[in-house]
């Protein structure tokens, strides 16, 4: 099959945009508060409401994919995330927020089911292994640089200052909430991904039967199975924690150290982005030298340590224990799904629709920190992360693959 390098290109850009519209929430949670005057409780629907759309739409979305073909999915995908970021946009409120997350997240959802299959026939299976880490590179890459781009914007908006951007933003955004600059770029940056993917024609994609999801005879097998759910836990106590740490660091740092959300706090979490890339290449080499499950174990154990470290050390503890977080969460994602998948002999295409759809811890964490800082205070509330992290640790001890990850025997075997 020939291969079609501009659409490896074109799916690396999707990657780009899937991080670089997912992970802003974060950095803006201390100005959505403010700018609506909600409670801890209340801010934590909005991560809510993008998460849940990932449990609502991974498996029928691949059901669709199937029915409908990559390009329409792709075009109906960033005109649902167009929809959302512009209606924000055009009418920022706390209960327009949580339907415009809820729409760009069922975009991103669509958009997640479609990428890989379509990077594996593009790319050449051959090459799929070094594409997918590719991907991951510029996943990382749209998380570091998206908070900077909310720290230029609510720098810039408003200032004073002029410039094309600049002055289009002065006329559209209300200068006390220039923090929604973010989602009229983010509404030109959809319109121009539909635009782009409509000129393009795709290659014919014929699903592998791990890519394959079939909500019969295999679903229903699978769901009688006790360690499909324990590992779809998993992967719902990862994105929980991921999530719930990213959502809750500049608010933290805010309630009890000062820091300004909009400058410091947004570098702490685009640097916890940052580290999480790096730790997912040091992670690939020492897959190559240990069993997945040991580096699980002791990957976890730095998170734990460096999550205690941020909420009850020093300011400077904790502007650098949040990114090292970022750094020891970076191998737990891929280790769990590749784990799950290794501890079953059929239906992984299926399976692997299961544990997105666990991506939905990204809503239910979040929320629970939010409820609980509400009551008792961020600090105390942000120990419930320490729930999903004990539950990711036991992975490493009770999970029993039926094929473990190939190692070397020495470092120079690598090469």
């Amino acid at each position: 099959m020939q291969r079609n390098s501009f659409i490896v290109v074109l799916i690396l850009l999707i990657f780009f945009v899937i991080s670089f519209l997912t992970n802003i929430l974060g950095p803006i949670i201390p100005d959505i508060v403010r700018s609506f005057s909600l409670s801890l409780g209340l801010a934590g629907f909005l991560p809510f409401a993008f998460f849940v759309a990932y449990g609502v739409m991974s498996i029928p979305a691949g059901l669709m994919v199937e029915k409908y073909g990559e390009k329409r999915i792709l075009i109906a995908a960033f005109l649902l995330a167009f929809m959302g970021a512009l209606l924000f946009a055009l009418l920022p409120g706390f209960a327009i927020a949580l339907f415009s997350l809820f729409l760009i997240g069922i975009g991103m959802a669509m958009l997640q089911v479609v990428i890989n299959p379509l990077l594996r026939v593009a790319g050449g299976e051959e090459r799929f292994a070094f594409f997918s880490v590719l991907a991951q590179l510029f996943f990382g890459a749209a998380s570091f640089l998206s908070p900077l781009l909310y720290t230029y914007l609510v720098l810039h908006v408003h200032s004073g200052e002029s410039g094309f951007m600049i002055n289009i933003l002065n006329d559209l955004v209300p200068e006390n909430l220039r923090w929604v600059s973010l989602y009229w770029v983010f509404s030109v940056i959809a319109l121009i991904m539909v635009l782009l993917i409509s000129l393009v024609k795709f290659p014919k994609v014929e699903l592998l039967e791990e890519e394959r999801i079939d909500v019969g005879n295999s679903f229903r097998e699978l769901a009688a199975t006790r360690k499909v759910w324990l590992f779809f836990l998993g992967i719902f106590a990862y994105v929980g924690t991921e999530q719930g740490i990213a959502n809750w660091i500049s608010q933290f740092l805010q309630t009890y150290h000062g820091v300004d959300p909009a400058t410091t706090g947004a570098s702490v979490i685009s640097y916890f982005w940052g580290l999480l890339t790096v730790g997912c290449f040091l992670g690939l080499l020492l897959l190559k030298l240990i069993d997945s499950r040991k580096v699980l174990i002791f990957f976890t154990t730095g998170a734990i340590i460096a999550l205690l470290a941020a909420l009850f050390g020093s300011k400077e503890m904790a502007l650098y224990g949040f990114p090292l977080t970022g750094f020891f969460a970076s191998v737990m994602y891929s280790v769990i799904f590749s784990l799950a998948l290794n501890s079953v002999p059929r239906h992984h295409g299926t399976f692997s629709g299961i544990l997105c759809a666990g991506i939905a811890g990204g809503a239910v964490v979040p929320l629970i920190v939010g409820g609980l800082g509400q009551f008792f205070g961020l600090q105390s509330a942000m120990l419930f992360l320490l729930i999903p992290l004990a539950y990711i640790l036991s992975i490493g001890i009770w999970a029993k693959p039926l094929v473990n990850n190939a190692t070397v025997s020495s470092v120079k075997d690598l090469f």
